[in-house]
C-alpha cells in the first residue's frame, strides 16, 4: 500500500499552502493531489501556481495529480476545467462527470474522486474503459461492500487495470450544495461572502443542542463533525487497497502522515485512535461510531 495526500479542502492563505507543500516534499507521502475542489471564488492560488508546486513535488519524487472542482455552476468554471484537462503533464482527479468526459475525449487517464458516484461493477468497468486509473469509493461504504464489489466477475475482469484508493483520515466529505453554508453561518449571502471561509482553516463546526459535533461547514461542502480515522484498520486494507488517502488538516498533518506510514510498513501492531475519532462506515456501522 501507498500513501496519498488529498487536496487541501479548506481555504488557506497562499503562503500557508506553499509552506505546507514544501514540507510535503520531504514527507513519506507517495502521491499528492493539488487544486481547488470546493469553490472557484477561492483564488489565492491559480492553476499556474499549482503547476509550479506540482513540478517541485515531482522533482522530489512524488506522483502528482491535479484535482478539479466538485460542483460546476458557471461557464467560467467549465472553461477553467478545460485548462486543467488540456494539460498533459499531470494526471487529473475528476470530481464530476464533466471532468471525466473532458479527459476521456482526449484519450487520457484520470482518478475518479469519491464524489463521482460509483456503486456497482458495471459502472466501475465503464469508468475504467473511459480511462479511470484510480477509483475512490464513496466514503460511506464499508470494507465488506468493497470486498463484495471487487469480487464481482465484471470487477475482477478489470482489477489489474485499477487502483483502489480509500479515504482514511480527515473530516468526511458528505455533501455539496449550490448554497454556501459558511457564508450563511455569518449571515452573509453567497454573492457577498467576503471569502469568510479563510477564517476557518479546519472548517466551522456545527454542534447539536447537546454540544456534540455533528457537521463541519466548509463553504458549499458539508463534512462530518468528527474526524474519520482508519489508522487502526490498516491491516484490514492489505491486499484490498492500493492507496490510503489522508486529508490535510491545519494542525498535525505530518504527525499523522508518519503514523500511517509506520502502520503500513511495520509489522502489525495494536493501534488505538483518539476517542473523538470515528471509523464506523468502514465497519458497516453508523458513520459517527468508533469500533
Amino acid at each position: 500500500m501507498k500513501l496519498s495526500l488529498a487536496p487541501i479542502s479548506y481555504f488557506w492563505p497562499k503562503a500557508d499552502v506553499q509552506a505546507f507543500y514544501k514540507r510535503v516534499a520531504d514527507s513519506p507521502v507517495d502521491r499528492v493531489y493539488l487544486g481547488e475542489t470546493i469553490c472557484s471564488k477561492r483564488r489565492e492560488l491559480s492553476l499556474d501556481d499549482y503547476l509550479r508546486i506540482a513540478n517541485e513535488l515531482r522533482a522530489s519524487g512524488k506522483e502528482v495529480v491535479l484535482s478539479t472542482l466538485t460542483l460546476l455552476e458557471a461557464a467560467g468554471e467549465l472553461k477553467e476545467l478545460q485548462r486543467y484537462c488540456d494539460q498533459s503533464d499531470f494526471l487529473i482527479e475528476a470530481n464530476d462527470l464533466a471532468a471525466v468526459q473532458r479527459v476521456a475525449e482526449r484519450g487520457g487517464s484520470f482518478v475518479a474522486g469519491n464524489a463521482v458516484n460509483c456503486y456497482n461493477a458495471s459502472t466501475l468497468k465503464r469508468l475504467v474503459d473511459m480511462g479511470m486509473k484510480t477509483w475512490n469509493p464513496p466514503v460511506e461504504l464499508s470494507r465488506e461492500w468493497l470486498v463484495e464489489l471487487l469480487d464481482d466477475p465484471v470487477a475482477r475482469s478489470i482489477r489489474s487495470r485499477l487502483e483502489v484508493e480509500v479515504f482514511s483520515f480527515g473530516y468526511l466529505p458528505l455533501a455539496y450544495s449550490a448554497r454556501c453554508f459558511t457564508a450563511r453561518s455569518e449571515d452573509r449571502p453567497k454573492d457577498d461572502c467576503r471569502l469568510c471561509c479563510i477564517n476557518y482553516p479546519n472548517g466551522r463546526t456545527v454542534y447539536t443542542q447537546e454540544d456534540d459535533p455533528i457537521f463541519t461547514l466548509n463553504g458549499i461542502q458539508t463534512q462530518s463533525g468528527q474526524r474519520y480515522n482508519l489508522l487502526s484498520d490498516i491491516d484490514s486494507m492489505r491486499g484490498l487497497v492500493d492507496f490510503v488517502r489522508l486529508s490535510p488538516q491545519a494542525e498535525a498533518t505530518f504527525d499523522w502522515i508518519d503514523q500511517f506510514h509506520n502502520a503500513i510498513h511495520n509489522d502489525p501492531i495494536s493501534i488505538e485512535i483518539p476517542e473523538s475519532d470515528i471509523n464506523g462506515y468502514w465497519h458497516k456501522l453508523e458513520g459517527m461510531r468508533q469500533l
